[in-house]
């Protein structure tokens, strides 16, 4: 019992979060709920004024009171028409607002999360939030609600007509109602549960559609079209079978319904009668009588259906204000000052972090580094080292467990995100390019940018020229993720797009390392200038790339083993000159003769874990 009462709680405190989304529309609402009103009042005059035709004609015979009583029930249906009207207008208008308002809500929300919520979450299951559960939502907090008013005014003025007309036949009518009630009640359940069982698998299915998509290239590469068909569809399929058990839930409710209403009606039919043939009620009362038990039959059906729905709508709405209601990792303080335009002194003082889903896995252990304004700081290790998790701390994606991140003496996590990321700069690997124009693309680093400043941006990154002879220019379609471009391409519209925003801290993570020899020439020569006058730190996987890096820092299993210059730590003969020379000997090339007499000229040191003593700063 006491979970019910909480379970009624929670769905009670999540309707009252729903009607939220009405207060902007109150207006609009006012006028949709007096027409609803006076539209279930007029559905109540028609057949109160219906049985004194009835009776004209059969008991009185007067033509001319026939007359008038079918003018004014045409004036009263035509009336209800126009109410109805401004009352499907007005509510039509208000769902789609609030559904627009909730999604936009919902992806603010997302926007805001921090890097972790996405490594747990899948997208396909994130976008199935944002469309399947706000529509399911959208009829409960408009046409639902106006329903449900307007069909308890029509069940109780029905009801009271009636009563007043004969209250001996109503009793008898109303034996059968608690009845109908317990049923709903019973199937209701059951349909909520299995309601939000097809909403989970409609999201698991929704992500498999788009891990497909997304990833065509790889999926036909491997011929892999039928497997992702099969996967696709038996999710669809496990989709379908939940949806059938709520079909037959459904099914089954209905035509004991309908039964038990149109019973009910038959009933009513047989006792009145026995009264009109006793003369203690008229053809017209009983005609009225049988319209207003139809009407209050269609709204205990009414409600079930309503009741129905409300079961999938709060199923929806929980999944929804899941997320809504899922903090960020990333925690802004309330008197956070904007951080001022830094020089880019950067500094990682005993760092350790590990992922929220492995605590006990450190990806960083104690990491101390610093790197002057302008200097260049290149990240170097074997795969999994921590590299690009240690980058990542830097814009605040993620917060250290232990130790912090200054940027001029100033702790990042007392500043404003976004006065933080506003002044960083990330060029990835991996370059992600939005489905829109080469020109969208590179004023992302700067809206307001003009003209000359984007092409002064595009000439800096080498891409004008390619630019240019493409089909439209500047305003050619790149497609999804930039799939109509070359990797190349792609990387020097990245490149163009942050040196127009004009980072004091630059991120890189090596944009070279997949490209041929002529684009990895060009992006070579785009990333020097965009590097020029800005506190960099790069991510390098060819080493080969890193030799005029002010310092190098070696990772190794989270920690910080090796730091210094290229000359430095060849002479050093520890990781970085063990990983240097396996790829020149894995990539069949000889080192130029100045890293080979470096080499040769080192003296022998005896190998020691680190470089770290003296070289910090």
């Amino acid at each position: 019992m006491r979970l019910q009462n909480q379970t009624s709680s929670a769905d009670w405190n999540q309707f009252r979060r729903l009607m939220v989304y009405l207060k902007p529309h109150l207006g609009r609402l006012s006028v949709a709920m007096l027409a609803i009103v006076i539209g279930s009042v007029l559905s109540l005059a028609g057949p109160y004024t219906l049985q004194y035709l009835i009776d004209a004609v059969f008991t009185q015979n007067n033509a001319e009171l026939l007359n008038r009583i079918t003018l004014v029930l045409i004036a009263i249906f035509a009336l209800q028409a126009v109410f109805y009207f401004i009352r499907a207008y007005q509510l039509q208008f208000i769902g789609e607002r609030v559904m627009i308002d909730l999604r936009l809500n919902l992806f603010r929300h997302l926007q805001k999360l921090s890097l972790s919520f996405y490594n747990e979450r899948r997208t396909g299951e994130l976008v199935s939030r944002a469309t399947n559960d706000v529509a399911t939502v959208r009829a409960l907090v408009t046409s639902d609600v106006s329903t449900a008013i307007s069909q308890v005014i029509t069940f109780f003025g029905a009801l009271i007509l009636i009563l007043v007309t004969n209250w001996q036949l109503t009793l008898f009518m109303l034996t059968l109602v608690p009845l109908v009630v317990v049923i709903a009640l019973l199937f209701g359940r059951r349909l909520r549960k299995i309601s939000g069982a097809v909403q989970d698998q409609l999201a698991e299915a929704t992500t498999v559609l788009e891990e497909a998509i997304g990833g065509v290239r790889v999926v036909q590469s491997f011929t892999r079209e039928d497997y992702e068909i099969g996967r696709y569809g038996s999710s669809i399929e496990r989709t379908f079978q939940l949806a059938l058990k709520r079909i037959r839930i459904s099914a089954t409710f209905g035509p004991i319904a309908s039964f038990m209403g149109f019973g009910a009606v038959i009933a009513v039919f047989w006792f009145g009668g026995q009264q009109v043939l006793n003369g203690t009620l008229t053809a017209g009362q009983l005609t009225m009588f049988l319209i207003l038990t139809l009407t209050i039959a269609g709204s205990i059906g009414q409600f079930s259906g309503l009741w129905t729905s409300l079961q999938e709508a709060l199923g929806a709405t929980k999944r929804i204000f899941e997320i809504i209601d899922t903090p960020s990792d990333i925690v802004e303080r309330p008197d956070a000052p904007p951080l001022p335009r830094i020089e880019g002194h950067l500094t990682l003082d005993r760092v350790s972090f590990a992922y929220k889903d492995n605590t006990d896995q450190h990806v960083l252990r104690g990491v101390s580094l610093e790197v002057k304004p302008g200097e260049v700081l290149a990240l170097v290790g074997p795969s999994g080292a921590g590299k690009t998790t240690l980058v990542n701390l830097i814009p605040r994606f993620f917060d250290p467990q232990t130790g912090g991140v200054c940027i001029d003496g100033q702790d990042i996590r007392s500043v404003q995100v976004k006065s933080l990321r506003e002044q960083i700069g990330l060029v990835p690997q991996d370059t992600l390019l939005f489905g829109g124009t080469v020109r969208e693309n590179i004023l992302y680093g700067k809206l307001d940018a003009t003209e000359d400043e984007l092409m002064a941006a595009a000439r800096a990154a080498n891409a004008h020229d390619f630019i240019t002879q493409l089909s439209k220019g500047y305003e050619t379609i790149v497609g999804e993720r930039g799939v109509k471009l070359s990797g190349g391409q792609r990387q020097r519209i990245a490149i163009a797009r942050a040196i127009l925003k004009d980072p004091r801290i630059l991120l890189l993570d090596e944009a070279t390392s997949s490209l041929d020899s002529e684009s990895e020439g060009l992006v070579q020569e785009a990333l020097e200038r965009l590097m020029q006058g800005r506190t960099s730190v790069v991510i390098a996987h060819r080493l080969s790339t890193v030799h005029h890096a002010n310092r190098i820092a070696v990772l190794d299993h989270g920690e910080l083993v090796e730091l210094g210059t290229h000359a430095e730590l060849i002479a050093h003969d520890g990781l970085y000159a063990r990983l240097y020379k396996m790829q020149f000997r894995d990539n069949g090339a000889v080192a130029s003769e100045p890293v080979v007499e470096e080499i040769a000229e080192a003296k022998p040191k005896p190998r020691s874990r680190s470089l770290l003593p003296g070289l910090i700063g």
